[in-house]
């Protein structure tokens, strides 16, 4: 959370953080910036200190919004560094920023962090480091200090993840309302009303609609997969597919706020009209996969050894698992959930390797989506929820929408 700040700067040694780029997907500036919509800032922050926001003289009113200390980046005067630089951009830049941490008395060691793209920050960054004596550049791997921050969420943060998660259980609703309305010819397929067949592009085309109508945007994409196309876990959906009952339908859904925001994600796996066995079998394991996972699933454990349990599970109910065979593209292929937030996918992740020793906490917000893929036999399921660890350590399920296999039609 925002108020463990002081406290994970200080554990990595760092005289100050610094939190930089263009806005636009750039969880870590959006994290500080506390809703204030700019279009590029910095922000840094020395423990147990305000922050400074250095803006844009354009965006001096929005910038008041973050409710952090405003500085105008006109007082470091870049055409003027600029013109000191003979034009060279890369020496003007470390003027600048010489100017900066000068004006804000930062000295030390600088953690960086924000998206820009690799190569310009490879240059700049290289170059910052060896001119400037009295700072030293800190980059991370892994989890980073932004990351770690933000992996814990605070109620506001919490009620803005449930807020979307209505809207985003609306939009299911409506889809498969869109779904029932259509006819369905001798073959079982449905037909739009003037006859033609309905397309999984016809279904994209209405999702994405009813998406921007519930005030949310789809920067990411989101899964409506038939069939074959159920079976491999991130297939969008063949375009041209049509949509024929007893087909299982994977519908994964994961937009977010308007402009920039917080991510909700939600799984779920129908078949129109019927189901046939096959497929109902599938779904039945799965269920019961998450509902077990839900019934076992403590604050204070360990993520991995919650995906150990999602094969063990699956590997009893006579499928393969990726605990089995790491390669395998049948039975359950990938990892039981992660972290949503600013970013659809981020801390906790559930992966079990050597590395991931983290354990659930309070405040964290994570999936669980449990899923069998089976490509050759024209058929996958998945089921996923969002589960918010409270402060009392106790598991709250944010995803009020209800498991069920078969759509009337």
């Amino acid at each position: 959370m925002k108020n463990d700040l002081d406290t994970l700067i200080r554990a990595r040694n760092l005289d100050a953080i610094m939190v930089s780029g263009k806005v636009l997907g750039n969880p870590p500036l959006v994290y500080m910036l506390n809703g204030a919509c700019l279009t590029q800032a910095i922000i840094i922050k020395k423990p147990d200190e305000a922050a400074s926001l250095i803006v844009s003289p354009m965006e001096r009113e929005e910038a008041l919004c973050s409710g952090l200390r405003i500085v105008l980046n006109s007082r470091y005067n870049y055409r003027e560094c600029l013109k000191v630089a003979q034009g060279d951009p890369l020496s003007a830049s470390i003027e600048f920023y010489r100017r900066i941490f000068a004006d804000l008395e930062i000295h030390g060691r600088v953690g960086v962090y924000g998206h820009l793209d690799q190569g310009y920050a490879y240059a700049f960054l290289t170059a910052l480091d060896a001119a400037l004596a009295d700072i030293e550049i800190v980059g991370e791997i892994g989890t980073d200090l932004m990351t770690q921050a933000r992996a814990t969420k605070d109620h506001i943060e919490t009620e803005r993840i449930r807020e979307v998660g209505q809207r985003t259980c609306a939009i299911v609703d409506q889809t498969l309302a869109h779904l029932r309305s259509h006819a369905i010819d001798e073959n079982e397929i449905l037909r739009k009303p003037d006859g033609t067949i309905l397309t999984v592009d016809d279904m994209h085309t209405t999702i994405s609609q009813l998406i921007a109508m519930q005030g949310l945007e789809d920067p990411v994409g989101f899964i409506f997969a038939t069939g074959a196309d159920a079976g491999i876990p991130h297939s969008r959906g063949t375009g041209s597919a049509l949509i024929r009952l007893g087909q299982t339908i994977v519908f994964d859904i994961f937009p977010r706020e308007a402009g920039g925001g917080y991510f909700f994600d939600l799984t779920r796996t129908f078949c129109m009209g019927y189901a046939p066995p096959a497929a109902a079998k599938l779904y039945l394991d799965v269920l019961d996969c998450l509902r077990h996972i839900q019934s076992i699933i403590r604050c204070g454990h360990t993520t991995a050894e919650y995906q150990r349990a999602a094969c063990a599970f699956f590997t009893q109910r006579g499928h393969a698992t990726i605990e089995q065979n790491p390669a395998t593209l049948d039975g359950y292929v990938h990892g039981l959930g992660h972290g949503v937030g600013l970013a659809i996918h981020e801390s906790p992740g559930f992966e079990d390797t050597p590395s991931n020793t983290l354990r659930l906490a309070p405040g964290h917000i994570f999936t669980l989506e449990p899923g069998l893929y089976y490509p050759d036999l024209g058929m996958g399921c998945r089921i996923e929820d969002i589960l918010w660890v409270d402060e009392d350590g106790v598991m709250q399920n944010l995803t009020q929408y209800p498991y069920e296999l078969v759509v009337p039609i």
